[in-house]
């Protein structure tokens, strides 16, 4: 099956907490990932500090997140993987071919991520509709910048 885009690697892993501060507490100061950014959203309930592992277009992202009020919606903390990001070379064309193919996504189609990146979600349930879902893992598809795609492709 001929597909129009490609899935380079993995751009980010999202793990939720109750408490920002005990990931930051293995993450950054156990494993020594470098915070790079911070993004706060009362619409996506999340206060998340954006790390960095490793360097370069072969670096991950790894959101370390806690909700801003734990009894709201979306519960970034409910599920401790929150989910996982695929780097993909041609994003609008991927969700069309998905799409057509069966692939059910999340409410909110393409939009820029807290990264400054575009983005969509697959969601992680399947429907009669769309038959193919992330079997319960949420999975974040991210437009790659050119310099990752040169260097993964």
């Amino acid at each position: 099956m001929s597909k129009p885009f490609k899935i380079l690697g993995i751009q980010q892993i999202a793990i939720g907490g109750p408490d920002k501060a005990k990931l930051r507490n293995l993450w950054v100061d156990i494993f020594g990932l470098t915070v790079k950014s911070t993004f706060v959203s009362e619409r996506e309930n999340v206060d998340e500090d954006i790390c960095a592992l490793g360097q370069g277009a072969a670096a991950v992202e790894v959101d370390l997140m806690q909700p801003l009020d734990i009894d709201k919606k979306p519960a970034v903390h409910a599920t401790p993987l929150n989910h996982v990001g695929l780097w993909v070379d041609d994003l609008p064309k991927a969700v069309e071919w998905m799409s057509a193919n069966g692939v059910r996504f999340a409410p909110g189609g393409i939009r820029k991520g807290a990264a400054g990146y575009d983005i969509t979600f697959i969601h992680p349930k399947s429907n009669d509709e769309f038959p193919i879902g992330g079997e319960g893992v949420l999975i974040e598809l991210v437009q790659a910048p050119v310099e990752v795609i040169k260097a993964l492709s």
